[in-house]
């Protein structure tokens, strides 16, 4: 029986990445958990018993699923930017542009393997969570897939920054000068609706304020935007790394030159 998609070689370079994942375990999974885990105790356990609940719901339960939500954007785009970069940065690319692969097949080998190293660190901070505070989850499935689909996104997104990251600086400039800042200004520690109203109308502009919004929803039932809304601005920015992924295929653009 044969398949429209060559499973062998997606599976090579999923496994691959998976796999370098193993050998870093504690660069890629224990620092991450490790870092999380001191917000959960400083701003959740020692800072977070001096704040009243926001919206019914106590400060150290409601900063999880932005802390989680922040984890899984920030290292989506961490593993997917360096997944396909080091094979660009060593000239590997070129063995996997020469092969009987399609693009399909390329990204969904690199990019499945960022968004699974995301989904399990996502996990894990969850799991690491329940030792600080207590936490419950209304709508799990939906929760599940809000993460699946911002692993996914986001690592789409790092795809792209690999291939136009043409030095270790670049590589290192968006996640830290964009993602982060965005991550940290999206209501991970805070409702939007705390803002004054400018600052609120302005904050809507952030994309991570709807995964961050949606995510939570989840979980306790209240978001600052409607969950829809959420759905559907991380449905648009997915089509949007999908067309850039597209376009860089098709024209090669700093794979084939």
């Amino acid at each position: 029986m044969t398949f429209p998609i060559n499973l062998h070689a997606v599976k090579a370079i999923y496994l691959f990445e998976l796999a370098r994942t193993w050998r870093t375990l504690f660069q890629s999974i224990a620092a991450p958990v490790i870092s999380t885990s001191l917000y959960f105790i400083v701003f959740g356990a020692a800072i977070g018993g001096r704040f009243t609940a926001v919206d019914g719901v106590s400060y150290g339960a409601f900063l999880v699923p932005g802390l989680v939500m922040m984890s899984v954007l920030t290292e989506s785009v961490s593993n997917a930017s360096f997944g396909i970069y080091m094979p660009r940065y060593s000239g590997t690319i070129y063995e996997v542009l020469s092969a009987p692969i399609s693009a399909f097949e390329t990204v969904l080998g690199y990019v499945g393997a960022a968004a699974t190293k995301s989904m399990i660190l996502g996990v894990l901070i969850l799991l690491t969570a329940r030792l600080f505070v207590d936490y419950s989850i209304q709508h799990p499935v939906w929760m599940v897939a809000f993460l699946v689909l911002t692993s996914v996104t986001f690592s789409l997104f790092g795809f792209i920054l690999g291939v136009w990251a043409d030095g270790w600086e670049k590589l290192q400039i968006v996640p830290i000068l964009v993602i982060t800042p965005l991550a940290f200004l999206g209501g991970s520690f805070y409702s939007i609706s705390m803002l004054p109203p400018l600052w609120q109308k302005i904050t809507l502009f952030n994309p991570v304020v709807y995964l961050v919004s949606g995510f939570r929803w989840s979980f306790y039932g209240q978001a600052d935007v409607p969950v829809g809304i959420s759905l559907a601005m991380t449905a648009l920015f997915l089509a949007l790394c999908l067309t850039a992924v597209w376009w860089i295929f098709r024209t090669g653009y700093k794979l084939k030159n």
